[in-house]
């Protein structure tokens, strides 16, 4: 079964909790905190694999999760890092988060990696406090969640030549001629429901990836058919081998055929309209008159097409001068990365704790993710951690927004569930 889309949740590993903790030994009666870090969650990273070929592995397991960061511990042990999640994609997989429909990565050679969700960092232990005014700190980091999202993949084959073309013009039957590969031959539409790939090794030239993908009809560029499936694969192609059948035993036109097919190249993209394309004129064996050729290649070459060959793939007729030409072209086409728009790029965010203050009736709430994290990190009813948590907010600056919006003595602060009575 061959998956070329898949869609998964992946959650990084949360950092692990900073520890409050004191050094009690014999004959060091003031040890002092010795509480140790929490260690960082694992990232999620997914990696090009080329022992890979689809992303059905996908269909069954939709859920990925990186491993949390241990808890410090005293002695100022540090927790111990999660472990990374790999996730290996075949090679071709371009990666996308879901939420914003932006491109994460193009994973097009073996071993490309790229991080996905990153660990969350681990909470400091409470000799990271201690100052020569706070000697004995009892508070800690929490450590920070990892982060989560769904993410779509979607694999874009990786070869050298695209055979285009109608259904049942012989793309097919072309491939199993010139290579190894033993794709599904019928003489019925929509043979080909999978991309097929197969090796060809010109003799006296290097070998290429040729892709036997699906055919296309009219409306392809919009999602008719198996349209969109077909353009996807052709993408990262630098040569494309358009096969026409001039045999006209369905009685349809080759001309009209190969007229549509490059019109819904170009509203799915110009820039692959505009690619190399060999023009085989498939068939040939069953042709009544000899000059239908003559007339299709005068008419493809008015269009700006000079590579048009008469061949017969049942028969091999003219397919070693194809597989040539296709060689020769390719020599002269620089192999290039999938092309990727800036504004289709995803751009990672900074992570910032923030907070918002709204006013009534003399109650200024204060919410958000910074007030969050600072109540989990001390403890309210012990001095020594409140006076950190005043120092907080007010390098914070949010002593001072408090004095900007008007408050005055008397005035409550809430924060979350907590609560205080503000004095100037």
């Amino acid at each position: 079964m061959f998956i070329d889309t898949a869609k998964i949740f992946v959650k990084s590993g949360n950092g692990g909790n900073g520890c409050v903790s004191f050094r009690r030994e014999k004959y060091v009666p003031l040890g002092g905190p010795d509480g140790g870090d929490g260690g960082n969650g694992g990232n999620v990273i997914l990696q090009a694999d080329r022992n890979l070929t689809t992303l059905l592995d996908f269909t069954y397991s939709k859920k990925y999760s990186a491993e949390n960061g241990k808890d410090g511990t005293g002695s100022k042990c540090f927790g111990k890092k999660g472990e990374e999640l790999i996730i290996k994609v075949p090679m071709g997989t371009t990666i996308k988060d879901v939420e914003s429909n932006k491109i994460m990565a193009d994973l097009a050679h073996d071993g490309d990696t790229c991080i996905v969700c990153r660990g969350g960092k681990g909470g400091k232990g409470n000799y990271n406090f201690a100052t020569s005014t706070r000697q004995a700190p009892s508070f800690a980091e929490p450590g920070m969640p990892g982060e989560e999202r769904w993410i779509s993949l979607e694999l874009k084959l990786l070869a050298d030549v695209g055979l285009l073309g109608f259904p049942n013009v012989g793309k097919s039957t072309l491939l199993s001629m010139v290579s190894k590969a033993k794709p599904k031959i019928a003489n019925y539409h929509f043979t080909t429901l999978k991309p097929n790939l197969g090796v060809v090794k010109p003799e006296g030239t290097p070998a290429f990836v040729m892709a036997d993908i699906p055919g296309i009809i009219e409306g392809a560029a919009e999602g008719v058919g198996l349209g969109l499936d077909f353009l996807r694969h052709i993408e990262r192609t630098r040569l494309l081998i358009h096969v026409v059948d001039i045999s006209g035993i369905e009685g349809r036109d080759a001309v009209e055929d190969f007229i549509k097919i490059n019109e819904e190249l170009k509203n799915y993209s110009v820039k692959l309209w505009d690619r190399p394309q060999i023009v085989a004129a498939n068939k040939s064996d069953m042709l009544y008159d000899e000059e239908v050729f003559e007339k299709f290649k005068e008419e493809v070459n008015k269009m700006g097409y000079k590579h048009v060959f008469k061949i017969s793939a049942a028969t091999r007729e003219g397919v070693d001068d194809l597989i040539k030409e296709a060689a020769r072209m390719l020599s002269t086409i620089p192999v290039k990365d999938l092309e990727i728009n800036e504004a289709d790029m995803y751009v990672e965010e900074e992570k910032r704790f923030t907070y918002e203050i709204t006013v009534k009736d003399n109650v200024y709430s204060i919410e958000g993710s910074f007030v969050d994290r600072l109540l989990q990190s001390v403890n309210v009813y012990d001095p020594d951690s409140l006076r950190y948590f005043h120092k907080v907010l007010k390098n914070k600056g949010i002593m001072d927004e408090l004095k900007e919006l008007g408050i005055q003595d008397g005035d409550i602060v809430r924060l979350n569930d907590f609560e205080f009575e503000f004095l100037l």
